[in-house]
C-alpha cells in the first residue's frame, strides 16, 4: 500500500483457530461475510501495511474463520492476532450519485433548517434502531453544547446530504 493512501479498515484478525494457520475474523462490513468480497487485503503488522491473500474462509458456528497465504501453523496465525484488515480506497464499489459511505460523512458541516451551524460530524454511532451522527459543536456554540447526537433518519431529521460540498442539512433543534 502506498504511503499516501489512507486505508479503509474492514475488520480485524482474532485468535488462531486450530493448528493449520486458520484464524478468527471480525468483520465490520454490513454483511459479515462481505469482507471476503475484497481482495487483496492489507494487514497492519508492527505499524506497516502489507498485502495478504485469503486462500480459504468459512463460517465456524456463527464466527468467521479464514486462512491466509503463507500462514500455515497455529504459531504463524497467533502472530497476526489483533492486526487490522484493510483495503485500498480504490477497491470499494462506486455508488450512485445519491448514495454515500459513512466515512464520507466524517468532517461534514451540519446545519439546521434555520441556518444554524451545529458543528462537524466526528463519527457515526450504530444503535439498534438507527445510526446516530455524533456532531462536535463549534468552539463558541451559542447553546453551550460540546457535541450533539442527531439520529440519522432520512427525511425526518436528515433532510439533505451533499458529500461533494461536505454539507448536511438537518431538521434538529440546536438546543437539544
Amino acid at each position: 500500500m502506498s504511503s499516501n493512501q489512507q486505508p479503509i479498515v474492514l475488520g480485524k484478525i482474532g485468535s488462531s483457530h486450530g493448528i493449520k494457520g486458520w484464524m478468527k475474523i471480525t468483520s465490520y462490513t454490513d454483511s459479515v461475510e462481505g469482507i471476503f468480497d475484497y481482495s487483496p487485503w492489507f494487514i497492519k503488522e508492527q505499524g506497516e501495511w502489507r498485502e495478504v491473500k485469503v486462500t480459504q474462509w468459512r463460517f465456524q458456528g456463527k464466527a468467521l474463520v479464514a486462512c491466509l497465504e503463507g500462514v500455515d501453523t497455529r504459531e504463524d496465525a497467533q502472530q497476526l492476532t489483533n492486526c487490522e484488515i484493510a483495503i485500498q480506497a480504490d477497491q470499494i464499489k462506486d455508488l450512485s450519485e445519491d448514495e454515500f459511505y459513512w466515512r464520507d460523512l466524517i468532517g461534514c458541516t451540519v446545519t439546521n433548517t434555520k441556518g444554524y451551524n451545529m458543528g462537524e460530524v466526528e463519527q457515526i454511532v450504530e444503535t439498534g434502531s438507527n445510526d446516530v451522527l455524533l456532531v462536535k459543536a463549534n468552539v463558541k456554540d451559542a447553546f453551550g453544547k460540546a457535541e450533539r447526537m442527531i439520529p440519522f433518519v432520512p427525511e425526518q431529521f436528515v433532510l439533505e446530504v451533499n458529500v461533494q460540498s461536505k454539507q448536511i442539512l438537518v431538521d434538529w433543534d440546536p438546543d437539544f
